[in-house]
C-alpha cells in the first residue's frame, strides 16, 4: 500500500509516519514529488483544506494521497489563529514568528481560564478513483506564557494539554515523541484515519 504525503514539512511527515507505523498500517508514505506544486489552502475550515490537498495530490500523481490541515484555536481570540495558524504572522510561514505573535497577543491574559485553547487536526486520504476518508482529532488545553521544551514544532512549545501532566507538547516531544502522539490532535486524527484505511482494505 502506497500513499503520497501532501505535506513537505519534515516534522509533520515524520510524525505521520511514526503514527501510522505504531498503528500497524503497512503503508509506504512517499514524499510529494518536486514537480507537484503546493495546493493553496483556500477553504474556510480544516476539513475543507485537508480534502482539497488530498484530492489534488491524488489527481496529480495518480496515487492515493494523505493530507491534513491543523491549527490552534484560542478561545480569547475568538478561535484564531484557526485555519491561519501556519501563516498567522504572515508570509512566508515561520513557526517562531507565529508563536511570538500569539504570545504577544495573549500577554495581558494571565489567568488559566483566559488562556484556553484547542488544537485540531483533520486528516484526509484520497484515491484517484474518487474515494475519500476523513478523520478529526482534537485536544483541549491552554497556552503557556512562554516557550517550554525544544521538541515538536509549530505551537507545541506553548500548548499544554489538559489531559497531560503539565508539560507542553514541546517538552513531551523532546523526551518521548510517543507520549505526545498519544495525546495530540495529530495522533488522534491519524490513528483514526489509519483504522479507517485498514477497515476499507478488508472490504
Amino acid at each position: 500500500m502506497r500513499f503520497v504525503l501532501a505535506t513537505t514539512n519534515p516534522n509533520k511527515a515524520r510524525e505521520i509516519r511514526e503514527i501510522f507505523a505504531a498503528e500497524g498500517l503497512g503503508a509506504l508514505l512517499l514524499d510529494r514529488p518536486a514537480n507537484v506544486p503546493e495546493v493553496p489552502e483556500t477553504e474556510p475550515d480544516f476539513a475543507g483544506n485537508a480534502r482539497l490537498k488530498a484530492k489534488a495530490l491524488a489527481e496529480a500523481t495518480n496515487l492515493p494521497a494523505v493530507a491534513d490541515d491543523s491549527g490552534i484555536e484560542v478561545e480569547a481570540l475568538g478561535g484564531a489563529p484557526g485555519v491561519r495558524s501556519a501563516r498567522y504572522a504572515g508570509e512566508p510561514a515561520d513557526d517562531d514568528a507565529n508563536v511570538d505573535k500569539l504570545l504577544s497577543e495573549m500577554r495581558e491574559l494571565t489567568r488559566l481560564e483566559e488562556r484556553r485553547a484547542r488544537f485540531v487536526t483533520v486528516a484526509a486520504a484520497a484515491w484517484p478513483d474518487g474515494r475519500e476518508l476523513l478523520a478529526e482529532g482534537a485536544v483541549v488545553g491552554w497556552l503557556a506564557t512562554e516557550r517550554r521544551g525544544r521538541g515538536g514544532f509549530g505551537y507545541d512549545p506553548v500548548f499544554v494539554p489538559a489531559e497531560g501532566d503539565g508539560r507542553t507538547f514541546g517538552e513531551m516531544a523532546e523526551l518521548s515523541p510517543a507520549t505526545k502522539h498519544a495525546l495530540s490532535h495529530r495522533g488522534r486524527a491519524f490513528r483514526s484515519l489509519a483504522a479507517s484505511i485498514k477497515a476499507q482494505a478488508k472490504m
